[in-house]
């Protein structure tokens, strides 16, 4: 059996929020047992005018390949009401997306590896950051912590109250 790869997921919902946002928990938790989750952030929506989203970045290790990760994720998302067919920019009732796997670079399965968006977008990078503040981009070699301090479009977002399986995992500030 190979090693467990550590993996970073990007959860994000605009519609139903914290029920789909639960959903995900539940079925990540089903699937890799002990999650690293992030606070939860709440963030305009980026690229079309629509409801704010709750966004939060989860850590696993697994030893599935970047395609099974993908297609299970997928499949999680049809399950909640994610169409397929929908536009890339368009409200959401559930979107995962793999941040990194491991130290992996370039195309695997049909998928970007780290995905760009965790140097764009502040709902990316500010809870990868939170859980991950050591870890090294697998390009730029910077910190997320290191990245997210250094990070200044003007993106909004700030944490939220939000429990799940009886555990805080984050609260407003005030």
């Amino acid at each position: 059996m190979p090693d467990q790869v550590p993996v970073y997921i990007s959860v994000g919902s605009n519609i139903d929020r914290e029920r789909y946002v639960k959903a995900a928990l539940d079925a990540l938790a089903g699937w890799f047992g002990e999650l690293e989750i992030s606070p939860v952030y709440e963030s305009e929506a980026v690229g079309f005018d629509g409801s704010p989203f709750l966004n939060l970045v989860v850590g696993v290790k697994t030893n599935l390949a970047v395609g099974e990760l993908s297609q299970h994720f997928k499949q999680l998302e049809a399950e909640n009401g994610r169409r397929p067919e929908a536009p890339k920019f368009s409200a959401r009732t559930l979107d995962l997306d793999i941040l990194t796997y491991g130290e992996a670079v370039g195309r695997l399965d049909g998928v970007e590896l780290p995905r760009s968006e965790i140097l764009k977008n502040a709902f990316v990078l500010r809870p990868l950051a939170d859980i991950a503040p050591g870890v090294k981009h697998p390009i730029c070699r910077k910190s997320y912590l290191e990245l997210w301090q250094a990070y200044n479009t003007g993106q909004k977002l700030w944490p939220v109250n939000f429990s799940w399986q009886g555990r805080v995992i984050s609260t407003a500030v005030c």
